[in-house]
């Protein structure tokens, strides 16, 4: 990516930042959280911030962020290297909870308004790691999350199915031995070999 185009990606990103657009429904107010790179190889598309990552700013920054970087196998020095690895979710605001518990879906209008954009920006990107119902029904269709993660061989080199990794996930794991024993080796690998073609260096990982 030449210089003018990195530069059109960081102006992006601060007006993502500085977004208001769902301003009147987001219960805790906007603060979109996400982490784009011209350099980045790896994209995470999860779901929507959580309570602790509106509060820190900081994506994944939660229980469910410790259980992804276990499955990747990545520590928090290269996970938070923006140069390396971006982190675009469905909604980029934490978007309330449903009335009969969890958090509500993804505010709708944040897609349509700035992934394609941000996403054209960063052609670096060579493997998508889809996390949750929310991101990989919008990549690969409506269709049951298990059969999308037990098919994961399909999807390689450039994309990987992958459940959230929230603390219901425990059980869905147990009763699906093969994830850990097929899916998480195929996904540590897919995730090494394409940072690993980056000879970008690690920086210090952001505080909690």
């Amino acid at each position: 990516m030449n210089c003018e185009s990195a530069a059109l990606l960081t102006e992006l990103a601060a007006e993502v930042r500085a977004c208001r657009h769902c301003a009147a429904v987001l219960p805790l107010g906007p603060r979109p959280v996400i982490r784009v790179s011209a350099t980045a190889t790896v994209l995470i598309a999860g779901q929507a911030p959580g309570t602790k990552v509106h509060e820190t700013g900081i994506p994944w920054n939660d229980p469910s962020g410790d259980r992804l970087r276990r499955w990747l196998a990545l520590d928090r020095d290269v996970f938070y290297d923006e140069s390396r690895i971006a982190i675009l979710p469905m909604g980029f605001c934490y978007p309330g909870r449903l009335p009969k518990g969890g958090d509500a879906p993804p505010r709708p209008e944040c897609a349509p308004l700035w992934r394609d954009r941000l996403l054209r920006l960063m052609p670096s990107i060579t493997l998508t790691l889809l996390v949750g119902s929310y991101a990989l029904n919008d990549t690969l269709g409506r269709g049951p999350m298990t059969d999308r993660v037990r098919a994961f061989r399909r999807y390689l080199p450039d994309r990987f199915p992958l459940p959230h990794p929230s603390w219901r996930t425990t059980a869905w794991e147990r009763r699906n031995p093969w994830f850990e024993a097929e899916a998480l080796p195929a996904l540590r690998s897919a995730v090494a070999i394409t940072l690993n073609a980056s000879p970008l260096r690690s920086p210090r990982s952001p505080r909690r």
